[in-house]
């Protein structure tokens, strides 16, 4: 059964007839001093329409009030997937972001693509929690404010270019402005997830002055290291193997991810990578039940249309009688 939003618009249904019993017009006779002729000519105009036509009138009358009190239908329940937790994602943009260690799909690939794919699909199964996007080279930037709106993390996600931030790594600074955006939200709530493939070398705030400042407004850090371990690179005798990853401070972002109560992971292929966010997706479980909401279907516009083409019917082949006279 529909329900309607406005019920009290039914209060309007007999609206017609009281303004036609209380605006009836004087007799012709009392209102003018006509002549015999004009009197018979006033009178012929306020003849009463057909009875068809006065019932498709009050038909097209009455689907006007019920379009007008706003029918919906109520869809089932759907629970709501607000979890109320505010999770800040903290990606490293710097210039070695772009060395191209990692394998996706059978092909070499760099470290910021291998991040694009596997952090849109962590993205995707957020659903339910606040997310926001910080990017860091140089200097950190918060690119999407804590927002329910995944496509607009992703998308700014995809459209974001290694070094535009600078060539350099401040992972302090990044991670300040992250607990910066989360001190005002629930303390059950704070969840930083900060992906990095260096060492802090720029910026103003030390890392571990940051994750201090983490661990006093309950914010959990949970931090990645990102860069295969070995990579063939050619030199004057052919190539040779190089751990490209030598410059990655392994003991810094374990000691962040040990101070605030979060976890280190170390991801050198694509594999481990997203291994690493299934794991955070296990620690932060997102919950699937919530309070029930009905969705509301507007219904107003059938009424309206049958009002219309009613109101066509009894209107036209009077309008139409009255040209072809003419």
């Amino acid at each position: 059964m529909p329900e309607f939003a406005w019920p009290w618009m039914f209060l309007a249904l007999p609206l017609p007839w009281v303004l036609r019993h209380v605006l009836r017009p004087l007799k012709p006779a009392q209102a003018l001093n006509l002549p015999q002729p004009g009197l018979s000519l006033v009178q012929s105009s306020l003849a009463r329409a057909p009875f068809a036509a006065t019932v498709l009138l009050a038909l097209a009358w009455l689907c006007l009030v019920v379009a007008a009190a706003r029918p919906q239908h109520l869809g089932p329940p759907e629970p709501q997937r607000r979890s109320g937790r505010a999770l800040m994602m903290a990606v490293d943009l710097s210039g070695s972001m772009s060395l191209d260690d990692m394998q996706l799909a059978g092909r070499q690939v760099t470290r910021f693509a291998a991040v694009e794919a596997i952090a849109g699909d962590f993205i995707d199964r957020r659903a339910g929690d606040e997310l926001g996007l910080i990017l860091f080279g140089s200097q950190a930037y918060l690119v999407t404010p804590l927002t329910y709106d995944l496509d607009a993390v992703r998308a700014q996600l995809h459209g974001a270019v290694v070094g535009l931030p600078g060539r350099e790594t401040a992972i302090g600074d990044a991670l300040a402005v992250a607990v910066k955006r989360l001190v005002d939200m629930p303390e059950a709530a704070r969840v930083v997830v900060l992906l990095t493939d260096g060492v802090n070398n720029a910026g103003s705030i030390a890392p571990r002055e940051a994750a201090r400042a983490a661990k006093a407004a309950g914010v959990r850090v949970y931090t990645i290291g990102i860069g295969a371990n070995a990579m063939r690179v050619p030199d004057f005798f052919g190539t040779r193997v190089v751990n490209p990853s030598a410059d990655l401070d392994v003991g810094m972002l374990t000691d962040i991810a040990n101070q605030t109560g979060g976890r280190f992971f170390r991801a050198t292929d694509t594999d481990q990578l997203a291994a690493a966010y299934r794991a955070i997706d296990e620690l932060e479980p997102v919950p699937q039940q919530g309070a029930a909401l009905r969705p509301r279907f507007e219904l107003f516009r059938w009424p309206l249309l049958a009002a219309l083409v009613l109101f066509g019917i009894a209107v036209l082949p009077r309008y139409v009688g009255r040209r072809a006279v003419a």
